[in-house]
């Protein structure tokens, strides 16, 4: 395509907007509305998602070695343990630092454990984190062979309901995702349906003079894209105002440490580049769909 012949497409497509000033606003405000719902899950989807993987990665493997190990078999069993594909992280947790441990989760009744230092009863151990918390269990089964090993422990039945509720969770995060943008299509395309339909007369008009198919569409195709994105901007703007609104009432006045949202930067970018996509694709697609019925003159 020629870039004269572009130009005035997009001359013409910026054009149509303001010609037909009732029905673009009436588009770009059911854009707008829709778009800015989506957005609103969007957001919510994924704090939630990276709040289910907070608590996913908090889990972890407690293998006990046995009382009479000694430094020597305690390498022994990290070398081991180190073999594994699956293995992310190790921590060594000496007996000492256990019973300091076990002290500090008494609180103030913890000094009653003040005469267990000179023959600690428990045992060195280390703190084993799997690559994907999925991978927890097959670890934890390999760890349980290994000679030296008294004992792991890493809460199966826990894990495995805690795995069942995340993978729940993120199935009906997309489903309703999905849901909602098919919606948010369905919704736009129809507006911009109306408002094509109502310029029914000028397209006959343009194919009975001689123009080609391609000449008619490229305009609407701009003009649908512009409705599009302009529909975008506004919830764009609405939602990084209130995301950060909500982060500062959230970090500043609830001070609620287990609920970590996701910083504005870069969540809003993410959000704001498909808001943008789903609106001009929506635009295109909606133009699309109404100009063809309109072209068989």
């Amino acid at each position: 395509m020629k870039t004269s012949t572009m130009t005035r497409h997009l001359r013409e497509g910026c054009k149509n907007l303001g010609r037909n000033g009732w029905m673009t606003f009436a588009s770009i405000s059911a854009v707008m509305i829709t778009l800015l719902t989506l957005g609103v899950f969007l957001l919510l989807a994924l704090n939630i998602q990276h709040l289910v993987e907070k608590v996913e990665k908090q889990v972890e493997i407690r293998v006990m070695l046995d009382v009479t190990s000694d430094q020597a078999q305690a390498k022994q069993v990290e070398a081991e343990i180190r073999k594994f594909p699956e293995l992310q992280g190790i921590e060594f947790v000496s007996k000492q630092q256990g019973l300091n441990s076990l002290k500090q989760s008494f609180g103030k009744q913890g000094s009653l454990l003040n005469g267990l230092e000179k023959e600690n009863p428990l045992p060195d151990s280390y703190i084993v984190k799997a690559k994907s918390p999925q991978q927890t269990g097959a670890l934890a089964q390999k760890i349980e062979k290994i000679p030296g090993v008294k004992s792991v422990n890493y809460a199966e039945q826990t894990t495995a309901k805690l795995f069942a509720i995340t993978d729940m969770i993120r199935f009906v995060i997309v489903a309703f995702i999905f849901a909602l943008a098919f919606t948010a299509m369905f919704v736009i395309a129809n507006t911009i349906k109306l408002t094509i339909f109502a310029r029914r007369r000028e397209i006959e008009i343009m194919k009975l003079v001689g123009a080609t198919n391609g000449f008619i569409r490229w305009p609407f195709f701009v003009e649908g894209a512009l409705m599009g994105v302009c529909g975008a901007i506004l919830p764009i703007v609405i939602l990084a105002v209130s995301y950060n609104s909500l982060l500062n009432f959230v970090e500043g006045q609830l001070a609620l440490s287990f609920l970590d949202l996701l910083p504005l930067y870069p969540v809003m970018l993410q959000v704001a580049f498909i808001l943008l996509g789903i609106g001009a694709f929506i635009g295109i697609w909606g133009s699309m769909m109404s100009v063809r019925k309109f072209l068989r003159v």
